[in-house]
């Protein structure tokens, strides 16, 4: 088994309700088993900023797929829940980004492992922050803890999570 950090994002709809079907479709899954869910927080968008507001989570996970299969995986869950690919950063129901996937470095066309600007996204690193506050880049062994990103005061915690079940019944 190998333990994956995904970052989950949502700004379409109800953004809440996004975030907890993503993270339940990966669960149901025999191949994907979601350890720990960070508490959700608001950010305002990167890039491209004529949009609302996200709301942002990391998720860890357990996964006897490969890194490509999990990147399968996350799209498969993009799609069921609506995510259309118009604008670059643009406004989404819902978006899933392998940050790591064990102590890996991958480098392909779709796929890019660390995820390639984690280390300077706040809206990324306070999440995964949270659910593993002592992870470190596999390349560089530098904690991602240091990095000024994670310092970031313009992340917002939105709504406190207490563990993956309490995650998930959120919107029952």
């Amino acid at each position: 088994m190998t333990v994956a950090y995904l970052s989950i994002g949502s700004n379409i709809g109800d953004r809440l309700d996004h975030l907890v079907e993503a993270v339940r479709a990966l669960d149901v899954r025999d191949d994907v088993r979601v350890l720990a869910v960070s508490s959700v927080y608001e950010t305002a968008p990167v890039g491209y900023t004529d949009q609302a507001d996200f709301l942002n989570i990391a998720v860890g996970v357990e996964t006897t797929l490969d890194a490509y299969e999990l990147l399968a995986a996350c799209q498969e869950v993009e799609q069921a829940l609506g995510r259309v690919r118009t604008v670059r950063w643009g406004p989404r129901t819902v978006d899933l980004d392998i940050l790591l996937y064990d102590n890996d470095n991958v480098v392909a066309e779709n796929l890019i492992v660390p995820h390639m600007r984690m280390h300077e996204r706040a809206f990324v690193l306070i999440p995964l922050l949270e659910i593993a506050p002592m992870v470190v880049h596999p390349k560089t062994g530098k904690l991602y803890a240091k990095e000024i990103a994670a310092q970031d005061r313009g992340v917002m915690l939105w709504k406190k999570v207490n563990g993956v079940e309490q995650f998930l019944q959120t919107a029952e």
